[in-house]
């Protein structure tokens, strides 16, 4: 218990914004693994993943662009998906929970330290949306 209370406190020194709003759960291992993990968890739910957003690379790459030499992550990559059934269940219930939609499941390397996290859901009816996303992402750190 000692290990997962360090950690969370480590992650949240290495990741200040994702304090609020945002579940992450430490990789133990490199990005490429990471990414590897969240694409095989959400394949093996007969999900397809509609766009993988390489945010880290259009960071990196639009820094001095507008004024920046901050690098903010080594790598990161948002991946989008949707249930069909799930989010036809979220729309039937509400049609403007099509905001909601896709999912995403992120992956970020900032100095060596890799989370899988995603953006909490709604109280309500989005938290089945909510279960999906943690089981995504707890299944794919725990690899």
């Amino acid at each position: 218990m000692k290990f997962l209370i360090s950690w969370a406190s480590a992650l949240m020194l290495a990741f200040p914004a994702l304090a609020e709003g945002v579940t992450t759960y430490p990789f133990e291992g490199d990005f490429d693994d990471a990414t590897f993990a969240v694409e095989s968890a959400i394949i093996d739910r007969g999900l397809v993943i509609d766009y993988v957003s390489k945010v880290g690379n259009m960071l990196n790459r639009t820094g001095a662009d507008v004024g920046s030499d901050v690098k903010i992550f080594d790598n990161a990559n948002v991946y989008l998906f949707c249930s069909a059934v799930i989010s036809r269940r979220m729309m039937e219930a509400d049609p403007m929970n099509i905001a909601y939609c896709p999912y995403g499941i992120f992956v970020a390397d900032q100095g060596g330290k890799v989370v899988i996290g995603y953006r909490d859901q709604p109280e309500g009816v989005m938290q089945e949306v909510q279960k999906l996303l943690d089981e995504i992402a707890r299944e794919a750190a725990e690899q």
